[in-house]
């Protein structure tokens, strides 16, 4: 029988809270147990080698995007990332590029995305004089509903603006996870909004016209979400707006 091999972690710490701590790098090592993810051994160390690690979690399950992390230098979840899948035994974990940090491995996605939602005004704008609270809603057409649900499947993880070199030398690029929401409700037969509308918001070089299609959001999206289709896609509908102006 095979002894547990040891793992080794080398990972990124630093208080910004703190004006005396400097960021560094702290090595911790722990025993393998079979199907262990980097989440699993991450919260084993914080019970048992040191209370202060910082780094997000929820749900365990790769469904609320709280993990995400630079492992061995990919932008990831560590629920969803086994310690197996490295031969040599050593991890590197860094937080995520692109976001303001709480604190070691944990980052501020959510003002991220509340920030991004409001430029880009991510919410369904029906028409005002058509809403009555008595009547029944008209049953969605499926075709259309399974593509919106498609796009809804988004945990804003923020792995996406993290591995796009786009959005990392320019902050005002609004990044896949932006484009792929407009599309969602681009396509929403509901949203009043035009394609002038939405040409205002992203038809300039910090939204589609400005991706240099690296594909480096849709190679690290954990829920392999179409990014570069949605891209292209609203590519088309914002050139079709110039052409027709």
């Amino acid at each position: 029988m095979t002894s547990p091999r040891t793992i080794s972690f080398n990972i990124f710490r630093y208080d910004p809270q703190d004006p005396s701590d400097k960021p560094k790098m702290v090595t911790y090592e722990i025993t393998e147990a079979p199907g262990m993810t980097v989440f699993i051994a991450l919260n084993m160390l914080r019970e048992q080698q040191d209370p202060s690690l910082q780094f997000d979690f929820v749900c365990r399950a790769g469904i609320c995007g709280s993990c995400a992390m630079v492992i061995n230098g990919k932008p990831t979840l560590a629920c969803r990332t086994l310690t197996a899948n490295f031969p040599d035994g050593k991890i590197t974990l860094m937080p995520l590029p692109g976001f303001e940090l709480i604190g070691d491995l944990s980052v501020d996605t959510g003002k991220f995305m509340r920030e991004l939602a409001e430029r880009l005004q991510l919410w369904l704008q029906p028409d005002a004089n058509d809403i009555d609270i008595h009547r029944l809603e008209t049953p969605m057409d499926p075709a259309e509903a399974a593509k919106l649900y498609e796009l809804e499947r988004c945990v804003e993880c923020g792995v996406c603006v993290s591995a796009c070199a786009t959005k990392q030398m320019k902050d005002s690029f609004v990044g896949a996870v932006g484009m792929m929401k407009i599309a969602r409700f681009e396509m929403d037969s509901r949203d009043i909004r035009t394609a002038e509308d939405f040409y205002h918001v992203i038809g300039n070089q910090d939204g589609v016209f400005g991706c240099m299609t690296l594909l480096g959001c849709q190679d690290a999206c954990p829920k392999d979400l179409p990014h570069m289709q949605q891209i292209a896609y609203l590519r088309r509908k914002m050139a079709q707006t110039i052409v027709s102006c």
